[in-house]
C-alpha cells in the first residue's frame, strides 16, 4: 500500500507540473494577444493557430491546431502561415520565384494570388488534430470544476498520512 501511495503521489506531481506548464503558456498567450494587442503570440519563436476552413482538408482539417515556427526560410512544398490583410492563411507553397511565393490549399482547385515573402509568418512544423473538440469540452464549467476538484481530492487523499500505533 505504501508503494502504491508513493507511485500515485509521483503521478499527481507530474500532472500538477504539466498543468502548471499549460497554465503558464496560456497566460503568456493571453497577455500577448489580449493585453499587448498582438495578432499572435510568440512563445520561444513558435505560435499556434486553429484552422477554421477546409482549404487544406486531407492534410489539415477544420478544428486542428497548427504549430508554426516563426521563420522565413521557406522551401517548395512547405506548409506555411502567411498574413493576407487581416487574416492568417495556412497553405502549401507550390512555387518560389525570388521573393514571390505561390501557394495553394491542398483541397482547392486553383492557386492563390502570389504573395511576398515578407507576408510569411512561418512554417507549419506540427499539426495537432481535433483540438477544437477538446477546447469545447474543457471550457465547459462542469468539466473544468470536476477536473480541478478531482485533482485537489487526490492531492489531499495522498498527502494524508495515518499514524501507526507504536509497539510497546
Amino acid at each position: 500500500m505504501k508503494y502504491i501511495s508513493k507511485i500515485l503521489e509521483i503521478i499527481l506531481n507530474i500532472i500538477i507540473i504539466l498543468m502548471s506548464i499549460v497554465v503558464i503558456f496560456a497566460a503568456t498567450y493571453v497577455v500577448q494577444t489580449r493585453v499587448m494587442k498582438k495578432d499572435y503570440a510568440n512563445i520561444f519563436g513558435y505560435t499556434g493557430f486553429e484552422v477554421i476552413t477546409g482549404s487544406m482538408s486531407g492534410t489539415i482539417e477544420i478544428g486542428d491546431v497548427v504549430i508554426v515556427k516563426i521563420d522565413d526560410s521557406i522551401e517548395e512544398n512547405d506548409i506555411i502561415v502567411y498574413r493576407q490583410e487581416d487574416d492568417f492563411i495556412t497553405h502549401r507553397v507550390v512555387n518560389i520565384n525570388g521573393d514571390t511565393l505561390t501557394t495553394k490549399g491542398d483541397a482547392n482547385n486553383s492557386e492563390d494570388r502570389q504573395i511576398d515573402i515578407k507576408q510569411v509568418l512561418g512554417k507549419v512544423i506540427y499539426i495537432i488534430p481535433k483540438v477544437s473538440i477538446w477546447k469545447k469540452v474543457m471550457s465547459t464549467p462542469v468539466v473544468s470544476i470536476s477536473i480541478i476538484t478531482t485533482i485537489l481530492l487526490f492531492g489531499l487523499a495522498f498527502s494524508y498520512e495515518t499514524k501507526e500505533p507504536k509497539d510497546e
